[in-house]
């Protein structure tokens, strides 16, 4: 088993319900870095990483200049050590249908993502997908959805 978590609104806070993304992705370095974890998410992924025996990829959609403020939050945020994922589990790309591809070459057997769109790829490669956050609508039926990280244990731990 593997498991892949994507970062923005799932790892990292939405903050704003009115402006999701804004402060990490358009404001400013300080303001990126104290943009918060996403609830309980240091409590649930550790038990995570255990129970997958190590074997947990991050894996984000992002341009350059994203992916070096990510690898900076995680840094602020001591994210590797609180979390046991090592900083050679974190992949990125470019466009978000290409989080199936590296769920193919890596074995992905669980993903955690907000995005349908990111998810719906991945249908057919990863037996397990998780719907994260609050949504509009329903879920497909390939997914699960898990409003919380709390909601994340249950289904997975």
């Amino acid at each position: 088993m593997k498991l892949g978590i994507d970062v923005g609104r799932v790892l990292i806070s939405p903050g704003d319900n009115a402006r999701p993304d804004t402060s990490f992705i358009g404001g400013s370095l300080e303001n990126a870095m104290n943009t918060p974890p996403y609830d309980d998410m240091f409590d649930i992924v550790p038990a995570l990483v255990e129970r997958f025996e190590g074997r947990v990829w991050i894996v984000s959609k992002c341009g350059a200049r994203i992916q070096e403020r990510t690898l900076q939050w995680f840094e602020h945020h001591r994210f590797f050590e609180r979390t046991g994922i090592h900083r050679d589990q974190v992949r990125f790309c470019l466009k978000r249908p290409h989080k199936a591809v590296h769920c193919r070459e890596l074995g992905i057997t669980h993903f955690i993502d907000d995005r349908t769109d990111v998810l719906e790829p991945m249908i057919g490669i990863v037996p397990y997908l998780y719907l994260f956050g609050p949504q509009r609508g329903h879920a497909p039926a390939a997914m699960r959805r898990v409003t919380t990280w709390k909601d994340v244990a249950e289904a997975i731990l």
